[in-house]
């Protein structure tokens, strides 16, 4: 009997334990921050450019500059997700949500993203860019003081719903949209060129607090302009101005002010209706 009572108790205590266990597993990790990389890798970019942006990003991650902002937070620690978009179906993980708290931490999500590189995706959803990330956050198992979504491009939005539609749902939600427009000229699609592509993410892309835009002109400056974008994100710091080429003065959450949010539709509508 004796030897019953003392078998039911040890499992009581099992049970007890694992209750204990799977409470703290379903609790969520409290980070600075929780920044959602949305990375453009529509077919108007090379496989070159392709190489150099995911490169980029890996540098700038496991550079010591980011590393500091990351564990000189209130809690020394964010959360990091890595994903590439194209149209409006075409999101896909590269690097899932994951705790960032070391040197080591960065490194091995850097080493993730240069294991081996993708083709090109049709279409240029930025809408289906912010929509994909503003559902992303709940249930991610982080909590954070700050939710980013960081979404970089080559062009306007011209497949899915208008752009500003998704920017105000995803500011609806509490989260802060910055800017990487690339104004390179390499890939393909000249014709959905936009020469004033950073006036378009500030007029219609970025949107919540101490929102901005980080213009990249040449593809030499890419890794220094996205340490340069993380770090002022992970810090929640607005950029200082610097020469024009590297860094697009800072501007506060706007409305259009007299701006096409829809140009890239049009563009679209233009060329498949009169491709000559």
């Amino acid at each position: 009997m004796r030897l019953q009572l003392a078998l039911l108790g040890l499992l009581a205590s099992l049970a007890m334990a694992l209750g204990h266990g799977l409470v703290r597993a379903q609790e969520n990790t409290t980070v600075d921050v929780e920044l959602f990389l949305a990375v453009d890798v529509s077919r108007s970019m090379s496989p070159r450019e392709l190489e150099i942006q995911r490169r980029g990003y890996a540098e700038a991650l496991a550079s010591k500059q980011v590393v500091q902002a990351i564990t000189g937070g209130l809690y020394g620690q964010i959360a990091l997700t890595y994903v590439k978009w194209a149209g409006e179906w075409s999101q896909r993980v590269v690097v899932g949500w994951t705790l960032i708290a070391s040197q080591a931490d960065a490194e091995a999500f850097a080493a993730q993203l240069t294991a081996h590189f993708d083709s090109s995706m049709r279409r240029t959803s930025i809408s289906s860019a912010l929509d994909y990330p503003a559902d992303a956050f709940d249930g991610n198992g982080f909590r954070g003081i700050r939710r980013v979504i960081d979404v970089s491009g080559d062009g306007p939005n011209n497949n899915g719903r208008p752009v500003l539609w998704a920017r105000d749902d995803a500011l609806a939600k509490g989260l802060t949209i910055n800017g990487l427009p690339l104004m390179t000229r390499e890939g393909m699609g000249s014709q959905w060129h936009l020469e004033d592509l950073d006036q378009y993410y500030i007029n219609c892309v970025i949107g919540g607090p101490g929102s901005f835009v980080l213009p990249v002109k040449q593809w030499e400056h890419f890794a220094t302009a996205v340490r340069r974008k993380m770090v002022l994100e992970l810090a929640g710091l607005l950029p200082a101005p610097t020469p024009a080429s590297l860094l697009l003065k800072a501007q506060l959450p706007q409305e259009p002010q007299g701006y096409d949010c829809l140009i890239g539709e049009k563009i679209w509508d233009s060329f498949v209706n009169d491709p000559l």
